[in-house]
């Protein structure tokens, strides 16, 4: 077998052991601290007393949607870095972030949360981050090409009118509706719907099935969109599909979760000076750490000062940014890992 193929193995074995690993510490850790063996004892005959409520009602539903959300943003992240050829661009970059933020923004002050449910938050997260996909690709097309400086631009822009709008918003509202915005611009994991939960696995799983269909082409991108070109990439049609897959992991993200910073930013970059550039294994790595890396930051969010509980994005703020740094100082964030 190829050495190359073997090092890949070796690399996703051990950071799914990580993963499963961080999910185990995160089931036990917490107000109530439950062992490993208690917990195997707990699954096989606990159904109804208060630490299998805490396990399986609690603790299991964040790992996942943690383990879901993760992989999503940094999924997108690798998605993106690769079509720019930008180690600075993330999931957020684009606006998606600021038109999820601005549509449920609008949802609290209006209180259409009180009218239509539980789903009318994530559902309208999920339609301002739709409109800002639209108008940035609508924006960026010219003559049937996507301009991907252009998009880029675009999207800062409009990221920047959402932020200023959001915050309009803000300094008008009451001050109930302000405590609920800014925990959700904070972003959290604690979501009671299971059905939302599903949805964000079956999203963030679909999306690196699909997108690793096009690893190939992500390689060929490195290289610039000519050279692409003369490999045999439909750069086009590519880019296209690529920008779609990238903001639709970004919007569900968002619009379930709220604003869960750097974690798209920060680990394509980690992952890319352990495994290299290739986006064979750079995809699926990144998702596995990804979702490591939102579980720990979670687990961290809600043990840190127990029994009160921090936003999940400050941890992932003060985290991912201090690992930016400490890569920057290593001078070793390049686009394509040697």
């Amino acid at each position: 077998m190829n050495k190359k193929i073997i090092r890949w193995i070796i690399w996703i074995a051990a950071l799914t052991g990580i993963l499963l690993c961080v999910g185990g510490i995160s089931l036990s850790v917490g107000v109530s601290r439950i062992s490993p063996k208690e917990i195997i004892t707990l699954i096989f005959n606990g159904k109804g007393s208060i630490e299998y409520t805490i396990l399986f009602d609690i603790r299991l539903p964040r790992i996942i949607l943690g383990f879901a959300i993760g992989g999503a943003l940094s999924l997108a992240g690798v998605i993106l870095q690769g079509m720019f050829r930008n180690p600075l661009v993330e999931p957020y970059t684009l606006g998606i972030s600021g038109g999820a933020a601005l549509g449920v923004c609008l949802n609290i002050v209006l209180r259409l949360n009180q009218i239509l449910g539980i789903y009318s938050l994530p559902l309208s997260g999920f339609l301002g981050a739709g409109l800002v996909i639209i108008m940035v690709y609508s924006l960026s097309m010219k003559r049937g090409i996507l301009k991907i400086q252009g998009l880029l631009l675009t999207g800062v822009m409009i990221s920047f009118v959402t932020s200023s709008l959001i915050m309009l918003i803000m300094a008008i509202s009451r001050v109930e509706d302000l405590h609920g915005i800014v925990f959700w611009i904070m972003g959290s994991l604690e979501e009671p719907s299971w059905l939302l939960i599903k949805a964000a696995v079956l999203v963030s799983v679909s999306g690196l099935i699909i997108s690793y269909k096009f690893s190939l082409d992500l390689n060929a991108f490195s290289l610039g969109e000519e050279e692409a070109m003369h490999l045999g990439v439909n750069t086009e049609r590519t880019k296209r599909f690529l920008f779609v897959l990238a903001s639709f992991l970004t919007g569900c993200s968002v619009a379930i979760t709220g604003i869960i910073g750097f974690v798209g930013l920060v680990v394509p970059h980690f992952v890319r000076m352990f495994v290299g550039g290739d986006h064979r294994i750079l995809l699926i790595s990144s998702f596995l750490c990804g979702a490591s890396f939102l579980i720990f930051c979670d687990t961290l969010a809600r043990t840190v000062i127990s029994p009160m509980e921090l936003p999940v994005g400050v941890i992932t703020g003060i985290l991912g940014g201090s690992l930016f740094v400490y890569a920057l100082t290593k001078r070793q964030i390049v686009l394509e890992g040697k």
